[in-house]
């Protein structure tokens, strides 16, 4: 039988799915600073819920918790953050191909977020549904604290997913990348990509700070005026 295939196949890549990433260690010490009092309070307003597990599960202290800000948005200490964010995500939807000339960029959600001394601190697989373009600046971490791991967010490929051939490699076959980060690591990503924190021991504190951003058309500000959801400072 005679041979059609071609000599000489040409690739091509479509669908990429890029995740942005850089060490900005200037903005830590303030910053842990500023979010010391948002995680005290946390950590105030979850003691009942934490003493009602621990009587029926017995003494774990803080184990597995998670704690979490309100939101960020319009305390001063963090509007020069907030400035390099949008800034930095207004120019990564332009490099990404996206018409931004009739949108502006706005953070819609930011907060700080603090695992359990104890241990067992975690994040199931998840989106951010709502946002264009997501990320993480990280104030305390090591290389024995928790760290995320970004999912492939094809459905088609990992419904038919085959084994890897050498999962230490990064490559077409990868269905999971990880990130171990460090004070003044920052992350920014596409807000679908599926992703989640690893279980961390509690032998070090870990403490990021997490923000959403969305391109909202001029029109629909023009006509909206000011709304409380929407914020750039």
């Amino acid at each position: 039988m005679k041979n059609n295939f071609p000599k000489q196949l040409t690739r091509e890549d479509y669908f990429k799915c890029p995740i942005w990433h850089a060490e900005e260690p200037s903005f830590v010490k303030s910053l842990n600073k500023a979010s010391d009092k948002y995680i005290k309070e946390s950590k105030k307003n979850s003691r009942k819920k934490i003493k009602d597990r621990n009587k029926k599960a017995g003494d774990k202290g803080d184990m597995g918790h998670v704690f979490h800000s309100t939101t960020l948005v319009g305390d001063p200490n963090f509007f020069e953050l907030q400035n390099y964010v949008i800034a930095t995500s207004n120019n990564l939807l332009i490099e990404m191909g996206f018409d931004l000339s009739g949108h502006e960029v706005f953070i819609t959600e930011l907060w700080v977020q603090e695992f359990a001394k104890q241990g067992g601190g975690n994040h199931a697989l998840h989106t951010h549904w709502n946002g264009h373009i997501s990320g993480f600046y990280f104030l305390k971490a090591s290389e024995i604290t928790s760290m995320p791991v970004f999912d492939d967010p094809r459905p088609g490929n990992v419904m038919n997913l085959l084994p890897e051939k050498n999962k230490s490699v990064l490559s077409y076959a990868s269905s999971q990348v990880c990130f171990q980060v460090k004070p003044g690591a920052m992350i920014f990503f596409p807000s679908y990509m599926p992703h989640q924190f690893i279980v961390d021991l509690g032998y070090e504190p870990f403490r990021f700070i997490h923000w959403n951003c969305k391109a909202f058309p001029k029109s629909v500000l023009q006509h909206k005026g000011e709304n409380n959801v929407i914020q750039k400072k």
